[in-house]
């Protein structure tokens, strides 16, 4: 009989919760055959109303991709050339890519180090040098839920009213968290959720969607999902794109949305016992007081990269995975580093929490069907390599 000790680790895990609904996913996959509406159907219109619902937001638009609700947000809103889209230069590039493929000019601001969030006063800051020099009009920023912990949201809110700015969350990796007393979803001018199959409420593919309280801007994002068209297939009013949520996508995350509850519970009781065992160790995140982390990834930081390779090595020999989320930040890639160089005339201000938080990052395996046991032998392994 094979012990828990023995049971492989993944870092993520699909197979153990799609056992668990396997015959309603099935079912829903065929009623989808059979009906051939592959596209927009009955099945997308009926998830659109679960997400807003549980959400606590007025409208989900499912959109085809995380970063396409990125991009149908800020074509909504008609950014473009001439625009400052302030983003954290410590996240996944779809945040910053989706700006510059519009032409708009993305200006990478600081994290904070205790939450891996944008830093309230490096914004602030930046978006004073961007209005000082008037170049650029300050229209934009994103905020991350990182790892799925809620970005400061009333601060953001705050400054973008000050400024007349659109906030969008870009909450790829926190669905279903919140802070006080809503979730994200509810938070922003807009909400950017992804479905890919790794995030806490994923698909079998690529799928997203669009929240917001916003009835104009719901009609805009259903208009620019689906090339721009009006109340008919042949009336385009705008230029969009297609960006439709596929019908068999809604079908599987119809068949998961009930067990999310139960997951984050999950989640949140392996992020507990690894704090609890590596918390006077390595620096491990912090929890959230007045609301739901959602741990789409648990990550820890090191001391130094050479301890963290360490660590990496000693994991290895022990069978036990881990990733690096993210191994340089997006100013330094090369995609963006000449025009991060350029966005203003005397050159940016350094972001230095952002460099070295890429130099000891390290992430561990979290999912909701990690046992005890198998938290335990990656904590033990993280151990050994100090």
């Amino acid at each position: 009989m094979t012990t828990t000790a023995e049971k492989p680790i993944a870092f993520f895990d699909m197979k153990a919760q799609q056992a668990l609904i396997r015959a309603d996913i099935d079912r829903r996959i065929a009623a989808v055959l059979d009906s051939g509406r592959f596209v927009v159907g009955p099945e997308v219109v009926e998830l659109e109303e679960k997400l807003a619902a549980y959400a606590g937001a007025a409208h989900a638009i499912g959109v085809s991709s995380g970063t396409d609700a990125l991009q149908i947000a800020m074509m909504a809103e008609g950014i473009g050339p001439g625009d400052a889209v302030f983003l954290p230069a410590f996240t996944y590039t779809a945040t910053a890519e989706v700006p510059l493929v519009l032409g708009a000019t993305p200006i990478f601001v600081d994290v904070e180090e205790s939450t891996f969030n944008i830093d309230l006063a490096d914004l602030r800051r930046r978006v004073a040098l961007v209005k000082a020099e008037g170049r650029l009009r300050p229209r934009a920023v994103v905020g991350v839920d990182l790892y799925g912990r809620a970005a400061d949201w009333p601060g953001i809110l705050q400054l973008c009213a000050q400024e007349g700015m659109f906030a969008l969350d870009d909450a790829a990796q926190a669905f279903g968290g919140a802070l006080g007393n809503k979730r994200l979803g509810a938070w922003a001018h807009a909400t950017a959720c992804s479905f890919y199959p790794t995030k806490t409420l994923g698909c079998y593919g690529d799928g997203g969607a669009i929240l917001t309280d916003d009835a104009e801007r719901a009609d805009l994002y259903r208009s620019l999902r689906q090339h721009g068209e009006g109340k008919s297939r042949y009336e385009v009013l705008r230029t969009g794109m297609n960006g439709r949520l596929d019908t068999i996508q809604a079908a599987v995350l119809l068949a998961k949305l009930p067990l999310l509850e139960d997951e984050l519970a999950a989640r949140d009781r392996v992020a507990t016992q690894y704090a609890a065992r590596l918390g006077s160790a390595v620096k491990t995140p912090a929890t959230l007081p007045d609301g739901v982390h959602a741990w789409g990834i648990y990550s820890i930081l090191l001391e130094s990269e050479a301890q963290r390779t360490r660590v990496q090595a000693a994991m290895q020999a022990r069978g036990v995975p881990s990733a690096i989320y993210y191994p340089r930040p997006l100013h330094h890639q090369p995609a963006y580093a000449a025009q991060h160089q350029g966005c203003l005339a005397d050159g940016p201000p350094p972001l230095p929490v952002s460099e070295d938080l890429c130099q000891r990052i390290l992430c561990l395996p979290m999912h909701p069907y990690l046992d005890a046991g198998q938290v335990d032998r990656v904590a033990d392994a993280v151990l050994a390599g100090l």
